[in-house]
């Protein structure tokens, strides 16, 4: 049974997705900063027949609390094959360029991207140890630099100072991180899960958690001649879909 761990699982996009993958046979790791709706999301899971399923306590702001995820991890298992870096916040509204403050752009860094950074570099240790090792930082089209900059885009006009950028920084992090794996079994992917209707967004989303669950766990699980340094929004480009950066 393959071992996977996810980021901000406890609720929504993370917590469907987490179930997407226990119905394929994956031990999910939940990973979640608040014990209290870590456990009540574990215990919904368990509600509904799985069993395959544990609770770890994971601030992804916190090196300390990071590096001690890691440490309990350790003490289940020797092998992490999928990570999912789920975890985000959009950093309130409004976000505009000449009014976001530093202290706003620096706490949704800190989750989205130096968040993103601390996971990964803290359990690839023992993802090398897997056959078929797989990495999904979830990200979103509207981070995309080239829909940005394309007047014709429907959501061009759509933008935001403080969380666009964080993601787009998150990107560019997962090319290099691609790259610098490019010579192991590692497959590592940008992952946009629709426009979804959830808190993140005050429900104004137009797609479901049920779609975007399948859309993550569907990179989570690619085989050894999946892609790996891509950015995927199925959403925008439901052929082939790879999505602009």
């Amino acid at each position: 049974m393959k071992n996977v761990l996810i980021t901000g699982a406890n609720k929504s996009i993370g917590f469907e997705t987490a179930r997407q993958l226990v119905q394929q046979g994956y031990y999910v790791y939940l990973g979640s900063r608040s014990i209290e709706r870590g456990n009540i999301a574990i215990e919904k899971l368990k509600s509904e027949g799985f069993t395959n399923v544990e609770f770890i306590q994971l601030d992804v702001n916190d090196s300390v609390s990071v590096e001690a995820a890691r440490a309990e991890l350790g003490k289940k298992t020797n092998v992490l094959d999928v990570l999912i870096n789920n975890a985000g916040i959009n950093g309130g509204m409004p976000q505009e360029a000449l009014s976001a403050t530093i202290d706003q752009l620096q706490n949704v860094l800190n989750t989205n991207l130096y968040g993103v950074v601390r996971v990964t570099q803290a359990f690839t240790d023992l993802m090398r140890k897997s056959e078929q090792p797989r990495i999904v930082n979830v990200s979103s089209s509207g981070c995309s630099l080239t829909l940005h900059s394309d007047p014709t885009w429907k959501y061009y006009d759509h933008k935001s100072a403080v969380y666009a950028p964080s993601k787009a920084a998150m990107n560019m992090y997962t090319i290099a991180l691609a790259y610098e794996l490019k010579d192991t079994n590692f497959k590592v992917n940008a992952v946009c899960p629709g426009f979804v209707a959830t808190d993140f967004n005050g429900h104004r989303g137009t797609g479901t958690v049920q779609e975007a669950g399948t859309r993550i766990a569907k990179y989570a699980t690619i085989g050894e001649d999946g892609p790996t340094g891509k950015f995927f929004s199925e959403e925008y480009n439901p052929e082939t879909g790879e999505c602009p950066w």
